[in-house]
């Protein structure tokens, strides 16, 4: 009877202790799949932080074609402006049209476009170029008025070859020096009085009164008639040549035409 009594305490001791292993096992599968799912919606959280990023570059690309900035449009550029009159001393007085920026051999330059409307000519120069070609602005009145005095002085002319002369009263016409070209138109002027120019001397005398009434005119606010018509009267009060004997006045006039006729053989002789 005791062993039955041990057996069967046994059992039940054994059943209790299987009893105790089984229920744990219920809990811990249980909680188990609840931990995991944390983790997941976890992990997906960064991922839609991720995409913020895309979109804030995104915004740069379609402003980009936004960031080319239109021309620039320049009225001003070394004391010069447009609209304003000039004087480029190889072709007289013309008027700054616009001042643009072009791309030439890769480089940038700014221009200054100038109309000569006489001429019909559009001429560009460079803005950092115009102190070595000598472009200025207009003369003031008084300088003005001190080139009309010019006009009423004695006639100075060089006892040398036509040749050398011409290229003296080329050199003032495109000097630009409105004083000079004074003194050319001077020094060429012909009275009725005095014997007739020569062709050389006559396209000589012709340029350099051009020159000097289109500037006149834009200064006063004239037309080219009436400052032409000036310069004629101031030269009307000059002591002319042909104050001198009639035959040294026309002997002087044979030796400019044979001075011109001679360098004008010359000129064929190169041609030849």
């Amino acid at each position: 009877m005791p062993d039955k009594t041990a057996k069967t305490a046994a059992k039940a001791t054994g059943s209790k202790a299987t009893a105790s292993k089984v229920a744990p096992k219920t809990p811990f599968k249980a909680t188990a799949p609840k931990a995991v799912v944390a983790p997941k919606a976890s992990v997906a959280a960064p991922k839609a932080a991720v995409v913020a990023p895309k979109a804030a570059v995104v915004a740069p690309k379609a402003a980009a074609p936004r960031v080319e900035e239109p021309k620039k449009v320049l009225t001003q550029r070394q004391g010069f402006k447009t609209n304003e009159f000039v004087v480029y001393p190889a072709h007289g007085v013309g008027q700054i049209l616009a001042i643009e920026e072009q791309e030439i051999a890769g480089a940038r330059l700014e221009l200054f476009v100038i109309n000569f409307m006489k001429d019909k000519m559009t001429l560009r120069v460079p803005t950092a170029k115009v102190a070595n070609v000598g472009m200025r602005k207009l003369s003031d009145p008084a300088l003005v008025k001190k080139a009309l005095e010019t006009l009423k002085g004695r006639a100075r002319v060089k006892r040398t070859m036509w040749s050398r002369r011409a290229q003296e009263y080329e050199a003032k016409i495109n000097s630009g020096d409105i004083v000079a070209i004074a003194e050319v138109v001077r020094d060429l002027y012909r009275s009725e009085s005095q014997p007739e120019q020569s062709y050389s001397e006559r396209q000589l005398y012709e340029a350099a009164l051009d020159r000097l009434s289109r500037e006149i005119a834009v200064v006063q606010h004239s037309t080219e008639t009436e400052a032409v018509k000036e310069i004629e009267s101031q030269l009307a009060k000059s002591p002319r040549r042909g104050a001198k004997t009639e035959g040294s006045a026309e002997a002087e006039g044979e030796g400019d035409d044979a001075d011109a006729e001679g360098d004008d053989a010359a000129v064929a002789d190169e041609a030849a």
